[in-house]
């Protein structure tokens, strides 16, 4: 039953008329037996790693493992010139659509938004729009439906948030669109998978922010659901500048979701031998929120805080914190996980009060 995926799982126990329980326990699976993941203090000839300096050496070896298998981009080392489409000023913000050079001579648009008063450098958010949002109008707050304009209600915080467009426009054909972008990427980048571009793209959004006077280069977070949550999970393991994360529903198991597809990592994932605590581990010492709904992510999510919990601690003073929060009620953005996300941010970015 352990070589089952956590899909399959699910829809063999729906079929046997078998109901899924709650707290400790997913898909028939105890949280225990979710995922046998490899002590990430143990060092390649099996020694142990006791200190901050051995964990570094060890970092890097797990860092270049990843960025190897993902065929990361070089950054595109141009400043990113937003050229402003079209700009609106609804309650005290101003929210622009942009357009911008993500991998060059690639343009790339998305929503900036900001209060419309600003005396000094405010923390900026990186907010990942969900899969069905392709053009960013419900997190960017143009439109209202059920995806929750994080965008939006964050600058009303006093944010300065950027929602950058994901390269797969599912909005145009869904998942046609989205091997046609993965083929046309690929086609440039052989070798390189579509979580790579993702990166590339999330990285790129942090540029965005980074060379804007109004915001404090050192408080820079990133946010996101569902895709965007996977797409901050990698964002915070592998940019030093992102401070702050919460990653809402993405999944942090390789089988928890469907990180096989072409768009993210590949069928390759299923044969790579390496689990995402090793990725997790990379956050660290930087306060990281795992917000689950007992879908994507909840309780069977937990081995993997804890898996990374003793690197934390390697960073004395300095160690952020790592935290799971299960609000149980499914794979949407319950109001609870909403609230969460606004006061990680707040309190981890140190936002002042207004």
């Amino acid at each position: 039953m352990r070589n089952l995926n956590r899909r399959k799982f699910i829809v063999a126990i729906t079929q046997a008329g078998i109901g899924l329980t709650t707290a400790g326990i997913v898909s028939g699976f105890t949280v225990n037996n979710i995922e046998k993941l490899v002590p990430l203090l143990t060092g390649p000839e099996g020694n142990p790693i006791t200190t901050l300096a051995e964990w570094k050496v060890q970092r890097e070896i797990i860092k270049k493992r990843w960025l190897d298998y993902l065929g990361a981009l070089p950054p595109n080392p141009t400043l990113p010139k937003l050229r402003v489409i079209k700009e609106s000023r609804p309650e005290g913000l101003i929210r622009q659509l942009v357009e911008y050079e993500g991998e060059p001579g690639v343009k790339v648009r998305g929503y900036l938004l900001m209060p419309q008063n600003i005396d000094e450098p405010l923390p900026g958010i990186v907010a990942m729009p969900s899969t069905s949002d392709g053009e960013m109008k419900y997190i960017s707050g143009v439109e209202q439906g059920h995806i929750v304009a994080f965008g939006y209600k964050l600058a009303k915080q006093g944010f300065v948030v950027f929602c950058p467009q994901c390269f797969l426009r599912w909005h145009e054909n869904k998942s046609a669109s989205a091997l046609e972008e993965v083929a046309k990427f690929q086609k440039r980048h052989p070798g390189s998978k579509g979580m790579a571009k993702m990166l590339f793209d999330a990285q790129r959004a942090v540029d965005v922010l980074d060379s804007l006077e109004v915001v404090d280069s050192g408080r820079i977070g990133a946010t996101g659901h569902s895709l965007g949550a996977k797409e901050v999970f990698y964002l915070g393991a592998f940019d030093d500048r992102v401070k702050v994360i919460v990653s809402n529903e993405g999944g942090i198991g390789i089988n928890f979701s469907n990180w096989d597809a072409p768009w993210y990592l590949g069928e390759g994932i299923r044969d790579f031998g390496h689990q995402h605590h090793e990725v997790l581990s990379l956050v660290a010492p930087k306060p990281f929120l795992l917000i689950g709904g007992g879908s994507a992510d909840g309780e069977f999510s937990r081995p993997y805080i804890e898996a990374v919990k003793p690197v934390y601690k390697l960073y004395g003073k300095k160690q952020g914190t790592v935290e799971l929060l299960n609000h149980g009620k499914g794979h949407g953005v319950a109001p609870i996980a909403e609230e969460w996300t606004y006061k990680w941010m707040r309190k981890y970015l140190c936002l002042k009060s207004t």
